[in-house]
């Protein structure tokens, strides 16, 4: 976005990092980047989010912030006990940005909010219990914000996306499927006028297409997940830096 001339505003935890990329996208872009440090995990950082925006025309929103506590497939009970951290992170923080800046994009009736949800908010994902169940709020939402307020000059798109290496990810090796971040980002831009949900990338759309020909019973299935938590575990091992 910075490239396409638009000025940032960053919103993140890390202070070193945030300073970094700010300084990174202002010597390479001469954009202008203004950084606020706030810890989605927590859900009392709004008001301060709010008055550090005060006069400022957001014009596109990005809720990009997640979690994932378990790269590696695991049981809900035996999962990381990371609940109230994971919704606030996933789910609140898109409830609450949105909210701060909605209602200033309504009065000029124009706007654009990009909510990146993931390909496991399609259906359930066993395993992956509690991340695709919040993911998949963040579908739901996000479709049905836009059929309220698209004819207000409002563009509201969810990405569901399947694997992006990232931080989140244990930086995946890239192929075919898996997309570098900077690749998914110069891709998925070229879909936002594209409707209300995309996957972000035509590699991903053909995954989705295909996911959707499983039946529901078969996702579910022991066997399906025996397949996670083997092979496709030691798939994770051997091509992030788990391994």
């Amino acid at each position: 976005l910075a490239k396409r001339g638009l000025n940032v505003v960053l919103i993140s935890r890390t202070l070193e990092k945030l300073q970094a990329m700010a300084a990174e996208i202002e010597e390479t872009t001469g954009s202008r980047v203004k950084i606020i440090q706030a810890d989605f995990t927590r859900d009392d950082i709004y008001d301060y989010i709010k008055e550090k925006l005060t006069g400022l025309e957001i014009g596109i929103l990005v809720n990009n912030v997640g979690m994932l506590p378990n790269l590696l497939p695991t049981y809900f009970l035996h999962a990381p006990d990371e609940v109230q951290s994971l919704i606030h992170c996933n789910i609140t923080s898109v409830v609450k940005m949105t909210q701060l800046v909605l209602k200033h994009m309504e009065s000029r009736r124009k706007g654009l909010i990009l909510n990146i949800s993931s390909g496991t908010a399609l259906f359930p994902w066993p395993l992956y219990t509690m991340y695709s169940a919040s993911k998949a709020f963040v579908r739901v939402f996000s479709k049905a914000l836009q059929a309220e307020y698209k004819a207000k000059g409002i563009v509201i798109q969810v990405l569901t996306p399947f694997a992006i290496s990232t931080p989140m990810t244990k930086y995946l090796n890239a192929n075919v499927i898996t997309k570098t971040a900077d690749e998914f980002v110069k891709e998925s831009l070229s879909y936002v006028l594209i409707g209300d949900e995309t996957c972000g990338c035509l590699a991903h759309e053909i995954v989705a297409s295909f996911l959707n020909l499983v039946p529901s019973w078969a996702t579910c299935s022991s066997m399906f997940q025996k397949a996670l938590l083997t092979r496709y575990a030691e798939y994770l091992k051997q091509n992030s830096s788990l391994g």
